[in-house]
């Protein structure tokens, strides 16, 4: 991909501590986009954005709970006040734990997956839209268990299923003024919350050999390709990553 494809544009990742997030704004600003960068550790979004910037990027961070909407919208602000508007959203801020099993699981934890999972997607749509034109992209991270049913992740697999209607009902919302949403489910990958996962002991995906994983500069770059017109046509869709023709269209293969 064109090392310029996001030149002038100017992105907010959500949960950009580390992981998915923090790839993804690594491959974005190296394309030239200009990035935001949302966590709930400071310390490490400030950190990578100095790294950024020393790289020759753009990048701004600050501490931000996506269950938060004032947090959420301060965000948006930070993007319009440091780099003069906002082109592109990645939800990407999302948990797993406690991994258990529906008669296990505690009641106010579970709730809490919903606020992050769900509800700090929605946050990101509904603070991001005013400020959104023509063109812009939004990029809801998405995950397999969206469509599965798996042991010990109905937490995981309702909010993740909620995230893939809020995709579909956003693009329809807002396809007419020309903002485009598209979900990422990357697979496994090579990130905390596999080991999160492995530690579990809990259904099948506890049990795949870590070496399947795939290292989190592929969603990165993923990411990045779908903020482009080259990944148009896949408005109001779940994208997976373990498609050879998606991966070969990146670039991965």
């Amino acid at each position: 991909m064109d090392g310029a494809a996001l030149a002038g544009r100017v992105a907010l990742i959500t949960g950009a501590s580390r992981g998915i997030g923090a790839a993804a704004a690594r491959v974005m600003a190296a394309q030239g986009a200009a990035v935001v960068l949302a966590a709930r550790t400071a310390n490490a979004v400030e950190t990578l954005a100095a790294e950024i910037a020393a790289a020759g990027g753009q990048a701004a961070a600050l501490a931000c709970d996506v269950a938060d909407y004032e947090a959420v919208q301060a965000a948006v602000d930070l993007a319009q006040t440091r780099f003069g508007g906002l082109d592109i959203l990645v939800n990407n801020a999302g948990v797993i734990d406690p991994i258990a099993r529906i008669e296990d699981s505690d009641p106010a934890a579970w709730a809490r997956v919903q606020a992050i999972n769900v509800t700090g997607v929605y946050h990101g749509i509904r603070a991001a839209l005013p400020v959104m034109s023509a063109g812009s992209v939004i990029i809801n991270i998405s995950s397999g268990a969206a469509v599965s049913a798996l042991e010990g992740w109905s937490h995981y697999c309702a909010s993740k299923a909620a995230v893939l209607s809020l995709t579909k009902c956003a693009d329809t919302e807002l396809a007419a003024r020309g903002i485009r949403v598209v979900g990422l489910s990357p697979g496994t990958v090579a990130t905390e919350m596999q080991v999160a996962i492995k530690a579990s002991g809990i259904n099948p995906v506890s049990q795949l050999d870590p070496a399947i994983h795939i290292p989190p500069d592929w969603v990165g770059r993923a990411i990045a390709w779908l903020a482009t017109d080259a990944a148009a046509e896949f408005r109001g869709q779940d994208v997976s990553l373990r498609d050879e023709d998606i991966r070969r269209r990146i670039g991965l293969i």
